[in-house]
């Protein structure tokens, strides 16, 4: 409609390339300029018509703020709420009614066909964002914090560590996070050495430690090292994962003190008689139990394994800067693999009965070449699936990596996830997937469909149902590359929307604080009964 207009883009990034093809693709190579880095982008600003804010997600940006004192009329997405309460009370500003492209363009021609030429708004604005106020803010800030007293002390109670699955990923992510966020951090296995995830945490300032307990709970040994170091070290908050760390952590508060104790479910199975009756007895003991999925917090309530009053929901979170699409990752890969143009699947996770590779196999036996699959993975079925391979004929298709280090490089150079399961919790597997930008197949349990849209982001099968995932897996490779592209980015968006780790991690320490808020407040009360009475 407006055939002169001109798009001048200020800036420099990685995406700049494909947002030049995509230009010329659309034939725009004379309407939009590139200037690259531009030191001081607000001499740009008398010259132009308006200024344009196309983000996805925003805390409060610079460059708007700088455009609004400039008196330049305004067009912006709804990218965060600071955005949305400061354009509601500016003239000449329009706010796109959703982040998507054609909200953004209706909210441009509105704002073209109402603004005359090069017109200005008057705009008075409060201290809140005088640069001497934001100064005083900042002193504030650093004084509150050099007053502080020593931080928190968070220890997080696992099984192992020497097996790296969902829950031991989950947990290396919020020690390290914690950490990051200035909390003392302590790790405790209840057995192994912690292997090359114990360094990891070391070189991230996180405390390791194992019990080496060698007969599970019936170890005494391991009680009385727990006992004694709970009451040595005196950690603020207990947060054991997985039922025996749960069960330890519970009983051991009668003996030692922990102030918060928390324990968190990470699958929606129930498990054995025995661990439903440990659960139920003992969920008197913890303030909080936390699940890593709506469906893991209903399959226990519903067992009567934990207490409604005290049950929440806080999921898993993918660090999406870390966990992203890599074109140079993929194009090693697939050289170290000998691949053309064949279809790479990727299978991760633990070679246990509950994630039914055996049935992934026979899918892979129907399923239409060129593909290959690799699993990345160890555990006690290994020679069980690779006879199986074997006598699927699959021996030129399929590549067991064993044990993975670094898992993302695969996930990078993957053309589509796998994800076979009986039941899970929040399959973390999924979730670096949809980080990557990649579409998934996955059966349709519990837990994975809380994180795949079937047809949007991936498609869901029946579990246990050979035929119906080679069928899907198919259905995949069929797609056009262009629409497997589209979903593996509405994979990425949904995981940044459900699933961003900085966001797992606030709700994370928000809940500790409320339960150490919580527990501080009922000793004061106690102290003021004791000396009253």
């Amino acid at each position: 409609r407006y055939r002169d207009a001109e798009l001048i883009i200020a800036g420099s990034g990685r995406e700049e390339s494909a947002l030049q093809l995509q230009c010329h693709s659309l034939g725009l190579d004379s309407a939009v300029r590139f200037t690259g880095y531009v030191r001081r982008p607000y001499d740009l600003y008398s010259g132009a018509s308006l200024f344009a804010l196309s983000s996805r997600q925003e805390g409060l940006p610079n460059s708007l703020l700088e455009a609004a004192v400039a008196g330049l009329p305004i067009v912006a997405t709804p990218a965060s709420g600071g955005i949305v309460d400061l354009l509601r009370s500016l003239d000449g500003a329009w706010l796109a009614q959703e982040t998507t492209g054609a909200a953004l363009a209706s909210a441009l021609l509105k704002a073209l066909s109402q603004l005359g030429p090069e017109q200005r708004f008057r705009r008075s604005f409060s201290n809140e964002f005088a640069f001497e106020s934001a100064i005083e803010r900042y002193e504030e800030l650093i004084d509150d914090v050099g007053a502080q007293p020593e931080p928190n002390h968070i220890a997080l109670v696992i099984p192992t560590l020497d097996r790296i699955g969902g829950a031991e990923r989950h947990v290396m992510l919020l020690a390290k996070g914690l950490r990051s966020r200035n909390w003392r951090v302590s790790v405790m296995a209840l057995s192994g050495s912690g292997a090359a995830a114990a360094e990891e945490l070391a070189n991230a300032g996180v405390t390791f430690l194992s019990l080496r307990m060698r007969k599970g709970l019936a170890d005494p040994r391991g009680w009385i090292r727990f006992l004694a170091w709970l009451w040595r070290e005196r950690p603020n908050v207990v947060h054991a994962h997985l039922p025996h760390a749960a069960w330890l952590s519970r009983w051991s508060r009668l003996f030692a003190p922990i102030p918060v104790l928390i324990d968190t479910l990470h699958s929606s199975s129930t498990g054995t008689v025995g661990r439903r009756l440990g659960y139920r007895f003992s969920r008197w003991l913890p303030e909080q139990v936390t699940a890593v999925s709506r469906s893991a917090a209903d399959s226990h309530l519903a067992a009567g394994m934990v207490n409604r009053e005290t049950l929440m929901v806080l999921r898993n979170g993918i660090d999406l800067d870390e966990w992203h699409p890599d074109e140079s990752a993929r194009i090693a890969i697939r050289k170290e693999l000998h691949l053309a143009e064949e279809f790479l699947w990727l299978a991760a996770g633990r070679l246990e009965a509950v994630k039914d590779y055996p049935m992934l196999l026979r899918a892979m036996a129907a399923v239409s070449s060129p593909v290959q699959l690799v699993i990345a993975g160890s555990g006690p079925l290994l020679r069980n699936l690779v006879d199986l391979a074997s006598r699927l004929c699959l021996g030129q298709r399929v590549r067991f990596l064993g044990f993975v280090p670094d898992a993302k490089r695969w996930f990078q150079a993957a053309d589509g996830v796998v994800l076979t399961s009986r039941w899970e919790g929040l399959p973390m597997a999924l979730l670096e997937a949809a980080a990557c930008g990649l579409p998934a197949v996955a059966t349709n349990v519990p837990g994975s469909r809380e994180v795949i849209l079937d047809g949007e982001t991936g498609l869901l099968v029946p579990p246990m149902d050979s035929c119906a995932l080679a069928s899907a897996m198919n259905a995949l490779m069929k797609m056009r590359r262009e629409e497997r592209h589209a979903m593996g980015v509405r994979a990425r968006q949904r995981a940044a929307e459900q699933f961003n780790l900085a966001a797992v991690m606030d709700q994370c320490e928000e809940l500790y604080r409320n339960l150490l808020g919580k527990k501080s407040n009922q000793a004061t009360r106690l102290r003021s009964g004791s000396s009253k009475s």
